[in-house]
């Protein structure tokens, strides 16, 4: 994605540094909406990342899990610590339908290459959202409000968690879901996609973050 602005805390791009303040923070992340410390993308969803990405949930083409979850790595920065990566959990209704968690799966990638440990188990998505196609930011985060909870605490208190999915649209399912990984006592949550909407020239396609 090129931009010449960016959010330094959620990485969003802008048009211009209107939206940024003297620290380069837009005004999601001064509110504390965002609910996360960092949030980085392989790439932008478009063009042939976007393709593989919808084989793969879409048309359950399993095997591009780890050339996907290798580039998972290559966005992750080397300088930061995590001790925990946790994947953005689905609903189990939603799990029988697909019949996988693209994250989960992108998750166990990941942890095979960087050596973190993966809490597959340690959230549940225990409300039925209804897709965030279409959604203004504002409606998302109401769509998505009380929908996870920590299953299992002591694997979250404390601990640096990486959370984990396929796209990050407006940031917010992977808000809702890092506060309440922090309410459950996580010491910092960042955020990692295989890919980022570029809201600056609309959101199409289904995404769900």
């Amino acid at each position: 994605m090129v931009a010449e602005f960016f959010c330094a805390q959620c990485s969003t791009p802008f048009l211009n540094s209107s939206p940024l303040d003297s620290e380069g923070v837009c005004r999601l992340c001064r509110s504390g909406l965002a609910g996360f410390q960092h949030a980085w993308s392989f790439g932008e969803y478009d063009g042939p990342l976007r393709r593989l990405i919808h084989l793969f949930k879409y048309r359950k083409c399993y095997p591009l899990a780890e050339p996907l979850g290798a580039m998972l790595s290559l966005a992750l920065p080397r300088d930061i610590a995590f001790d925990v990566i946790v994947p953005m959990p689905m609903h189990w209704f939603r799990l029988w339908r697909r019949g996988f968690n693209q994250a989960a799966m992108l998750a166990s990638v990941l942890g095979r290459r960087t050596g973190i440990p993966v809490a597959g188990n340690a959230m549940t998505r225990q409300k039925a959202t209804a897709p965030q196609a279409g959604l203004t930011g504002a409606q998302r985060r109401l769509n998505v409000r009380a929908a996870f909870a920590v299953k299992r605490r002591h694997l979250i208190e404390g601990r640096r968690i990486l959370l984990v999915d396929d796209v990050f649209t407006t940031g917010a399912t992977a808000g809702t879901c890092a506060a309440v990984l922090q309410r459950a006592g996580a010491s910092e949550v960042s955020v990692l996609t295989l890919a980022r909407a570029d809201r600056r020239r609309g959101i199409s396609g289904r995404s769900i973050s």
